[in-house]
């Protein structure tokens, strides 16, 4: 299925807005883009680099007349938007998002657009930087990268088709599955490696010496710690949205590390090194 849309409406015109906007264009894909956000002075940078076509501050003005939506906004501010959005929803048209977990996205969708809720299909790219803002973005972000698509049972084949192609014609890789199993894998792959990032250098910069412990910082700390330089608030409402499932994997990850602290105490080569052999020989079969 090809896709064209006379207009779409980004809300949120930063790292994964904006791509998706100037993908959109790059491919012919998009007669007109609308921005949409809180921060005029932001949308106005999305102006200049030319990812969105006209903007405004008010969602039920920038909706108007888009027949795909899609809400690149922090997770605990989804609910809002749609509430906004609902009273002025039309036929035809499609609100996506594009949020890191999936179920409390659906929640605050089953909340607040009633009748409306089958015009609503969630998705998540699996693409990003450390970097926001619409400075961050460019057209090539989901090139060949995955975006799950998280179907409900009020959507039409129709509508999620069109969604899957529209993520399709920007030159990503699509695949639909329930939204529980979606926050469950994205819980261990995505979500508690940020936490863990953010958290060891939040540790580090606490202690009393951080100046040298940075200073000898080397290329696996850079490479580990990198995501700790993503978004704050979003990271804080992913955390959020998505706590029943990180905790989950977080208390397994616990014992983990518990088993390595006594293996470390005890100076168990044979331990360790089993340890380390089995992650080397996971990773090497990892393709990312």
């Amino acid at each position: 299925m090809s896709f064209f849309s006379r207009r779409v409406c980004v809300i949120g015109s930063g790292l994964i807005g904006g791509s998706l906007a100037l993908a959109l264009k790059q491919v012919g894909a998009v007669a007109d883009v609308m921005g949409c956000g809180r921060n005029s002075a932001t949308l106005q940078r999305a102006l200049e680099l030319g990812i969105v076509d006209h903007y405004s501050t008010d969602i039920a003005e920038a909706v108007q007349g888009a027949d795909m939506v899609v809400l690149s906004v922090p997770m605990l501010a989804m609910r809002d938007v749609l509430a906004q959005i609902e009273p002025v929803m039309q036929p035809g048209m499609i609100v996506t998002d594009v949020g890191s977990a999936k179920q409390s996205v659906i929640d605050d969708a089953r909340a607040v657009l009633g009748d409306k809720l089958g015009q609503f299909v969630p998705a998540h790219p699996i693409a990003g930087t450390e970097k926001s803002g619409p400075d961050a973005a460019f057209a090539e972000l989901f090139a060949q990268r995955r975006v799950i698509v998280t179907p409900l049972a009020e959507n039409s084949e129709a509508d999620v088709a069109r969604v899957v192609a529209m993520w399709e014609c920007v030159g990503a890789m699509v695949e639909c599955m329930s939204a529980e199993h979606h926050d469950h894998v994205l819980a261990a792959t995505s979500h508690l490696p940020h936490l863990l990032a953010f958290t060891l250098v939040d540790s580090l910069a606490r202690m009393d010496e951080s100046r040298e412990v940075f200073r000898y910082a080397a290329g696996g700390f850079r490479d580990f710690t990198r995501i700790a330089a993503s978004d704050p608030t979003m990271w804080r409402d992913i955390a959020l949205a998505n706590s029943f499932e990180i905790s989950l994997i977080l208390q397994q990850y616990q014992q983990e590390l518990e088993d390595l602290q006594r293996d470390l105490q005890t100076r168990n080569a044979q331990a360790l090194f089993a340890r380390f052999s089995r992650a080397q020989t996971a990773r090497e079969g990892i393709k990312l």
